[in-house]
């Protein structure tokens, strides 16, 4: 499955206000904004590993929205501590959606340890998060994501993917500008509830 597929399939459900998206860097937030940009989505750029994190603080501080953190393999990797501390907290509005390339794409296409047999799925399950799967294919990814969303508790859904990538790596929406634009849309939804 492509990731660029994946996430085209299951788009039209972001588009939802009361959901707010977090993803890493590269790839996936290159294809995400490719698929159309919307003011509940923010690109975490230059900072690998940490997207769970931000996810985590925005699904604690805000527990009336579902908070979507888009991840990849390489990022979590860099980051296994972000699981326990997930597990931890266990926001039930938090959907960790990891995809798994094995291989960090974005940066010259590295293998990553799950090229070697590192279960992400296994690893959040024994470190505590509550709901866990790895899917392949996008009928299996768009039915598990859709059971995230409904299910009311903290999910860590890992999704195998292909190791293609976009042309390029970078968004075209300035960071500064995606994090005003995002903070104003946090801030409507607080003032509209």
């Amino acid at each position: 499955m492509q990731r660029y597929a994946a996430l085209k399939a299951i788009y039209e459900r972001l588009e939802d206000d009361n959901i707010v998206v977090v993803t890493i860097m590269g790839a996936v937030s290159a294809e995400l904004q490719d698929i159309g940009h919307r003011p509940n989505f923010f690109y975490l750029q230059h900072a690998m590993g940490l997207a769970s994190s931000m996810g985590l603080g925005i699904a604690l501080a805000r527990p009336e929205l579902q908070v979507v953190v888009f991840d990849g393999d390489g990022s979590v990797l860099m980051n296994l501590g972000g699981l326990t501390t997930l597990a931890r907290y266990r926001p039930p509005n938090l959907a960790h959606i990891v995809f798994d390339n094995e291989s960090l794409v974005s940066v010259g296409g590295f293998p990553t340890a799950t090229s070697t047999g590192s279960d992400l799925e296994g690893i959040a399950r024994e470190a505590g998060v509550p709901r866990t799967a790895t899917v392949e294919g996008i009928d299996a990814f768009v039915t598990a994501f859709d059971e995230a969303l409904a299910a009311d508790e903290l999910t860590t859904l890992v999704a195998k993917v292909t190791t293609e990538g976009p042309a390029g790596y970078v968004t075209d929406l300035a960071l500064i500008e995606n994090r005003f634009q995002f903070s104003r849309h946090l801030k409507n939804l607080r003032e509209q509830s």
